[in-house]
């Protein structure tokens, strides 16, 4: 049976992280993708200190998983509420309207 090491771990967190950083570059014109993009680079950083955590044997990097969870789930819910508010003033949630929000 196929047992994954912490290579392949670190392997897969690598590719999402690299998802994410391209999202975030690629997608600069739409804030909803820089939203995604930065979600995938935290479980991509989570995904790192759950496996280092299992691999030493210690539960810290899991408890700061729990953390960042936390306020990945809390960043999401403001961030999308921000944008439906932004959405329905301005008729659109492209990122060059946002500078009109100065104020």
């Amino acid at each position: 049976m196929f047992n994954p090491d912490l290579l392949h771990f670190l392997v897969v967190s690598s590719i999402v992280f690299t998802i994410g950083a391209f999202g975030l570059f690629v997608g600069r014109k739409n804030l909803i993708v820089m939203l995604m993009s930065l979600e995938l680079i935290l479980l991509s950083v989570s995904l790192n200190l759950v496996s280092f955590s299992a691999h030493l044997e210690d539960l810290t990097g899991q408890v700061f998983v729990m953390f960042i969870l936390t306020v990945a789930a809390a960043e999401a819910a403001v961030g999308l509420a921000i944008l439906v508010v932004f959405f329905r003033t301005r008729g659109s949630i492209e990122v060059q309207d946002s500078d009109q929000l100065k104020g």
